[in-house]
């Protein structure tokens, strides 16, 4: 594609490297201290966001391209498109974008960008440094709930129960019809398994969480089970 912006060409030039580099799409291979939260997708209610969402990423990329190509200071397509390769396992390149938005976006468009990054840096097992990007990102707008509810995912799994259901509790109240949580992209189905535990729980619903929290506990990230072990125990 051709970014008409020259810091998007250069990017793309970058990401065009990494990729070259790495190969084709291959699938993520997360930390052992991985801690994956969720990803945020700057422009939701978009085509290129709903097939991303149904696993069309091929379909979810060529649809991100040309909403570049159209508006290339309208940077939420940029942060879409880096989860996109997030999602087939390409963090050097979803992070050379990302670090882009943060750098010329919009307020909500960097703070999408800086939920991924936190998001990036959870999966890589470096949850201070997830931490500091999510507060951040809450911070550019605390009415936002989408920094929220990736806290409250980041204190479950640290073990911070109090902090977790404080930042849901907010997630919740800002988010009242659900429209932001039903915006979310999920890079591993666990993701979701735990935001379903979570809500579950704040709902007053201890069977439908504890059939999620038992699904977490037999999954393959060891952070995430041990949290849903602390649930599971009655912690």
């Amino acid at each position: 594609m051709r970014y008409p912006h020259p810091r998007l060409a250069s990017s793309a030039a970058l990401v065009a490297l990494l990729l070259a580099a790495c190969g084709g799409a291959e699938e993520p291979r997360p930390s052992e201290d991985a801690a994956p939260l969720v990803s945020t997708l700057a422009t939701a209610a978009s085509g290129g966001a709903e097939r991303l969402r149904a696993g069309e990423v091929a379909a979810a990329r060529a649809s991100f391209e040309a909403a570049l190509d159209a508006s290339p200071d309208q940077l939420g397509a940029l942060n879409d498109l880096a989860v996109s390769y997030l999602v087939e396992g390409h963090p050097d390149a979803a992070r050379r974008l990302l670090d882009e938005v943060v750098s010329t976006g919009s307020p909500p468009e960097q703070q999408a960008a800086l939920v991924n990054l936190g998001e990036l840096y959870a999966l890589e097992g470096y949850l201070p440094a997830a931490q500091a990007h999510l507060e951040t990102a809450r911070d550019l707008d605390p009415a936002r709930p989408g920094p929220w509810y990736a806290l409250a995912i980041l204190a479950d799994a640290r073990g911070d129960l109090a902090g977790a259901r404080a930042a849901l509790r907010e997630a919740l109240r800002l988010d009242a019809g659900g429209a932001a949580r039903a915006g979310f992209a999920y890079v591993y189905a666990e993701e979701r398994v735990h935001l379903e535990a979570l809500l579950a729980e704040q709902a007053g619903d201890p069977a439908g969480a504890a059939a999620r929290w038992r699904e977490l506990s037999q999954g393959r990230f060891p952070v995430l089970a041990g949290a849903a072990q602390r649930h599971l125990a009655g912690e």
